[in-house]
C-alpha cells in the first residue's frame, strides 16, 4: 500500500507563502513522477505541478509563475513551494504518485486557506 506523510498546509494571508512537504513510503527515484493537485469545495480535483524522474516539470496555468515544485532525493522529499498566495489558491491539496498511464495514488491531502 503507498503511503505519503504531506505536511505544510495551513492558513495564510493573501500575498503570503507557504510550502508543501510529502515524502513517499517508497524510493522516489522509483517513481515515474509525482506531483501535486488541488480539490476547492464543489470544484473537480485540478493539476497543480508535476515533476517527473527525470525532472521534467509541469504546472497547472493558474499557478505558473508562484508555485514552483521541487525534490530533495537525499531527503526522498517533494515540494512545492506556494508564492504570492490568492484566495482562489484554497483547497485541499494532495500528493501523488503517477506511472504512464496516469495517477495510481493520492496522499491523504493537506488543507491551503488563503484568507485575511
Amino acid at each position: 500500500q503507498v503511503r505519503f506523510v504531506e505536511s505544510g498546509g495551513g492558513l495564510v494571508q493573501p500575498g503570503g507563502s507557504l510550502r508543501l512537504s510529502c515524502e513517499p513510503s517508497g524510493s522516489i527515484f522509483d517513481i515515474y513522477a509525482v506531483g501535486w493537485y488541488r480539490q476547492a469545495p464543489g470544484k473537480q480535483r485540478e493539476l497543480v505541478a508535476t515533476m517527473t524522474n527525470n525532472g521534467k516539470t509541469n504546472y497547472g496555468d493558474s499557478v505558473k509563475g508562484r508555485f514552483t515544485i521541487s525534490r530533495d532525493n537525499a531527503k526522498n522529499t517533494l515540494y512545492l513551494q506556494m508564492n504570492n498566495l490568492k484566495p482562489e489558491d484554497t483547497a485541499v491539496y494532495y500528493c501523488s504518485e503517477s506511472d504512464y498511464n496516469g495517477v495510481y495514488a493520492w496522499g491523504q491531502g493537506t488543507q491551503v486557506t488563503v484568507s485575511s
